[in-house]
Parts: structure tokens; C-alpha cells; sequence
């Protein structure tokens, strides 16, 4: 993590006062990435040229792909990008002009040491070097040697080309912990973006904004981390007392007294709630301000503290500034596509939302995801297709062979009883009754096929919605309603179970004409299987994010149930070059 609050807060004071050294106030906005800019040139000097020593240890220094003086002084990955960049500049200095730093250079350091308000370390982006480098260029300092120039040239070069890559798709490659997000196709041809965009920019930071992801959802996490950023400053973190028993409304606290201090903070005990500060009674507003922070974290909110409460109550805000970081990174890798109207299902947090094309939510509701340790739903985006009304289920081989054959083995008539049939490569049925040995035999051996006859009896319900995908994932109808009521919802097999099927397939048919909701219900309650394709496809997105703030601005924190957030800190913990 960064250093201390006094420290940076001395850095960031001797900073601001040499950028006003060097800066002039910038004017006008930048075009979106991607296009032409309309530049104005910050000063009629040329970058500064090199001599023949200079240029030669520039090119040094790029072909080895690393500079000591960087905080992550192997810079390798980026060694393409930097060498384009620096020829098309016949390797002079673009950040240094009359052996000073540029106006755009003063303004890309500023931002560099502002990363963290990004969900990112300004210490990646080299923030407490950045002081001593512009120090060696001051005007009031002796004779800059070219020798420092060059560093700090290459030093920003780097840090920026990172900045603006880690803003725009992430730090790692989402492919490393097998998620099927492509970045690839929203990557910038780094050398030319820093050329035309940044260099000359008059409004450097209105360029870097707008690499950022466009969507709400991300916007509202940047300004919850914020707040949060201040929080984790302003409160001391202290735990909370341990109980021995479950704490009801009406019973006596210790901590009552602490437990009013972090909900206030948190926003959870409203700041006109009338509460003696030194009191142990739990109840009252206090009881509410606990079932509002339940709530928040998808837990029961019934104002009980358990053991789960006051462990949720016990994580320290600097650890949920973190989930903040993680869950900012995983927002930076996702599809263009999902700007046009797609239907999002967040993993952690057991839910499922469609946007309309203002990008504002036009139905929502719960769902149960795979259990974790074995059936985890995977994340990735891909298109849906077709609705089919009645479906038949077609069982898993490995479903098949761990909880099938087993039982029939057992019981002939296993399959008879409970509604499946067998089936060949073709779907024809070779039985709907009796198992004889020789079925059970090729049923073993995977040549012949398990699948669940339509009804409501059925696993899939009486709907599914497919989006086709190497995963073989898709949403669809339960039997088992009764998993929706509970908190944490973790019990399929990979696919996403719906609470609302027939609200879905009403949404998604809505450009197909004639499927209103009773139509909808009628082919559910109807005697054939039916397949409806979609006129217009929608993107799909499956994603794992931790933290979720709603339009309403509450931040609602939950559990990593498949650990994917625990890899993913591992992974930054090391550093760059991070996995591509």
C-alpha cells in the first residue's frame, strides 16, 4: 500500500509547488482516444535533442527493457511501444524542452500521483521519485546533465504508457485466471496514443479520463472509493468486543458504544439518530442502522449480531478500499459490447440485472450461481440467441456417471420414476422405462444419453435462455424455488437459475412482436417444446465483482466465494510485468 498520510501529504505539497514552477494553466478539451486531437504546441521549442552518447544510452536503456531507477525497473513488456515511440522522435526528449520538464510532463506526474483516487498505487507509477527527478531539472538547480533528462524522460514514458494501459484494460490479463474476457481488441497502439494525444495535449487530464471505462457502474465504485479512502484515514480501526452469544435486539453490548461510531461513519446509523455515546443497550436505531449494513453485504437483515455480523463489522476499512481496487480492475475488462443493452449476472453477489439502451436497469432479480469448490460458474461474455419454452434437459456426462448410474445400477426403473428417458447421439429414445444391463452399459461408456422430459418437474424448469458458449452455460427456470430466499445461493451445477424466467423472456422477446407475458406464459403451461430465436441478439455478461454501488449511491460488499479476488491480489502483490 501507499506510505503515510503525513508523508504523502508533504510529497504531494513539494510536488504541487514545483509543477506551478513549470506549468501553465492548461485550456480546452481533449477528443475522445482514438481520433485526431486538436493540439497547440505548449512552447515553440523542439523536444530536446540528444548528442550521440545520449542517444545511444536511450536505446540502451529501451532494448533492455529495463531502468533501475523505476520502482518496477523492468519495463520489458512495453519495450515495442517505447522504441516506436522514441524513434518517431528521432530519439530526442518530447517531456523535456530547454533542458525542462514540459508543461504536459508537470501534468502527467500530477496524475501519476494521484492513482489511487483510480482504484491503482501512485508508488507503481513511481510517486516518491518523481520529487528528486523534477528537482535535478529545476531551473534553479545547476546545469541539468542529459544524463537526468534522459531518465526522466524514459522514467515518464514508461509510467505513463502504464498508467494509461492499467486505466484502460487492467493490469492483468483476465485470460490468466481463465476468464473468457478479450482485451486484446480494445488495446491502444500505445506509441501513437502518447504521441498524438498526450504530448501536446492542452488538457492532459481530460484525455486520460475519458481511457477510463465508460460505464455508471464504474463511475459510482471511483467515488464510493473516495469516500471510502477518507473513511479508512478517519476511523481507528479498532475491532470490535467479541460475544459469546448471538447479541438480539433489547440485550446489552459492551460495544455498543464503538458499533455506533463505525455505523455512523460508514453511513449505516443516520447522523441525527439520537444515541447516548456511553450507553450498552442494543436497540432502536441502532438495531436499524445493523439490518441496513446487513443488508448492504447480502446477508439476512434481521438485526442480530452474530458471529458472521460482527465478523462483516470487524473487516477493517482499509481491506474494503481493497475489494474497491480489485473489483475497479475486473470493471476495466470488460467488452465494449456491453454498453448496448446487455444482460449482466454478477457471481458474488447472486444477482442478475438487463439495461435498457439509456444503460439504466429495466428488470433485476435474484439467482442462484455454481456452488464454489467444484461447479464454479465461469466468467465471460458471449451473445444470447434463442429462448426455448419447455426444454428438455440433456444431462452432463459427468452429472450422469457421478449421481445417475449409480442409481441405476440400483434401481432399472430409476429413471422411469423421476421423469428421464434414455436417448442416442441423434435424441431418439431407446427407452423411457425399464434400464436393461446393455443400456447401462453404453449409458457408462457415453453412448448413450440421460435427458429430463419437459414439465415443471423439470431441472431447467420451463425456460431457458442460450447464449452459446464453450462452457455449455446458459439461464434458465427452477423447481427449486425455494433457494431464492436465502442469502447466499451457490447449489447449481455451473448454469444460472432464474427467479424470474417468464420476466426475462418478456424482455429479451421484446423486439420479437407478439410475446407479451401472457403469450410468454402460455408457452411455458403449453403441451411442445418451442424454440424462439431472439431478432435482436444481446450481449451476455458473467462477472465476479465484490463490490456492486447502486444508483442510489449505497456500497454493498460481498463474499469471495470463489476466491477470485484472493488471486487476483496475489497476482498485483508481485508487481510488473504482469501477466499478458
Amino acid at each position: 500500500m501507499s506510505p503515510s498520510c503525513n508523508y504523502k501529504n508533504k510529497l504531494a505539497v513539494a510536488l504541487v509547488f514545483m509543477i506551478a514552477l513549470f506549468c501553465a494553466p492548461g485550456a480546452g478539451s481533449a477528443d475522445r482516444p482514438g481520433t485526431p486531437s486538436a493540439m497547440t504546441p505548449s512552447s515553440a521549442m523542439l523536444p530536446q535533442e540528444l548528442g550521440a552518447e545520449g542517444q545511444s544510452a536511450l536505446r540502451t536503456i529501451i532494448e533492455a527493457g529495463k531502468l533501475p531507477d523505476l520502482r518496477w525497473p523492468d519495463f520489458s513488456d512495453y519495450e515495442q511501444p517505447m522504441q516506436k515511440f522514441y524513434e518517431s522522435y528521432g530519439y530526442s526528449l518530447p517531456w523535456v524542452r530547454g533542458m525542462n520538464p514540459t508543461p504536459q510532463a508537470q501534468k502527467v506526474i500530477a496524475l501519476l500521483l494521484q492513482a489511487d483516487q483510480k482504484g491503482l498505487s501512485s508508488e507503481d507509477y513511481d510517486g516518491p521519485r518523481w520529487s528528486v527527478r523534477l528537482a535535478r531539472l529545476k531551473p534553479t538547480a545547476a546545469r541539468p546533465s542529459e544524463a537526468d533528462a534522459l531518465r526522466f524522460d524514459a522514467a515518464l514514458t514508461v509510467s505513463l504508457m502504464r498508467y494509461i494501459s492499467d486505466l484502460h484494460i487492467g493490469r492483468v490479463n483476465p485470460k490468466h485466471f481463465a476468464f473468457d474476457l478479450d482485451i486484446v481488441a480494445k488495446k491502444y497502439d500505445l506509441s501513437e496514443f502518447v504521441k498524438e494525444h498526450v504530448v501536446e495535449a492542452p488538457d492532459v487530464a481530460g484525455v486520460l479520463t475519458q481511457v477510463e471505462p465508460p460505464y455508471p457502474g464504474y463511475r459510482r465504485t471511483i467515488q464510493a472509493l473516495h469516500t471510502y479512502l477518507d473513511l479508512a484515514k478517519k476511523y481507528d480501526g479498532s475491532q470490535l468486543p467479541p460475544i459469546q452469544k448471538t447479541i438480539a435486539p433489547g440485550d446489552s453490548y459492551a460495544g455498543v458504544p464503538q458499533l455506533i461510531r463505525l455505523l455512523g461513519t460508514v453511513g449505516d446509523l443516520p447522523a441525527d439518530a439520537n444515541l447516548p455515546a456511553d450507553g450498552t443497550a442494543y436497540r432502536g436505531a441502532l438495531v436499524n442502522a445493523v439490518k441496513h449494513f446487513q443488508q448492504r453485504l447480502g446477508r439476512t437483515p434481521d438485526g442480530r449480531i452474530t458471529s458472521q455480523t460482527l465478523a462483516d463489522l470487524n473487516v477493517p476499512l482499509p481491506d474494503r478500499v481493497r475489494q474497491m481496487q480489485l473489483t475497479l480492475e475486473r470493471w476495466r475488462w470488460l467488452p465494449v459490447s456491453y454498453q448496448k443493452s446487455p444482460i449482466v449476472a454478477n457471481i458474488p453477489e447472486f444477482h442478475l440485472r438487463a439495461y435498457d439502451e439509456n444503460f439504466e436497469i429495466a428488470l433485476q432479480m435474484n439467482v442462484v450461481v455454481g456452488k464454489a469448490y467444484g461447479h464454479d460458474t465461469p466468467v465471460f461474455s458471449d451473445t444470447m440467441e434463442y429462448v426455448v419454452f419447455r426444454p428438455y434437459w440433456s444431462v452432463p456426462y459427468s452429472i450422469a456417471k457421478a449421481e445417475f448410474l449409480p442409481r441405476l445400477a440400483r434401481d432399472p426403473d430409476y429413471l422411469a420414476k423421476k421423469g428421464f428417458e434414455v436417448v442416442d447421439s441423434r435424441q431418439d429414445v431407446v427407452t423411457a422405462g425399464t434400464v436393461t444391463s446393455e443400456t447401462l452399459e453404453q449409458l457408462q461408456a457415453g453412448k448413450l444419453f440421460i435427458r429430463q422430459t419437459p414439465g415443471p418437474k423439470n431441472s431447467l424448469g420451463l425456460a431457458k435462455f442460450i447464449f452459446p458458449n464453450s462452457y455449455n452455460i446458459y439461464f434458465h427456470d427452477t423447481p427449486e424455488q425455494e433457494f431464492f430466499s436465502k442469502s447466499r445461493r451457490d447449489f447449481s451445477h455451473g448454469c444460472i437459475r432464474l427467479e424470474k424466467p417468464a420476466d426475462l423472456a418478456v424482455w429479451v422477446l421484446r423486439n420479437n412482436p407478439g410475446w407479451t407475458m401472457e403469450r410468454v406464459r402460455g408457452a411455458m403451461s403449453g403441451t411442445a417444446t418451442q424454440q424462439v430465436n431472439l431478432t435482436n441478439p444481446i450481449p451476455v455478461l458473467i462477472v465476479y465483482a465484490t463490490v456492486i454501488v447502486t444508483e442510489d449511491g449505497l456500497v454493498h460488499f460481498y463474499d469471495d466465494i470463489y476466491g477470485h479476488d484472493a488471486s487476483l491480489q496475489q497476482v498485483l502483490a508481485k508487481g510488473y510485468p504482469y501477466p499478458n
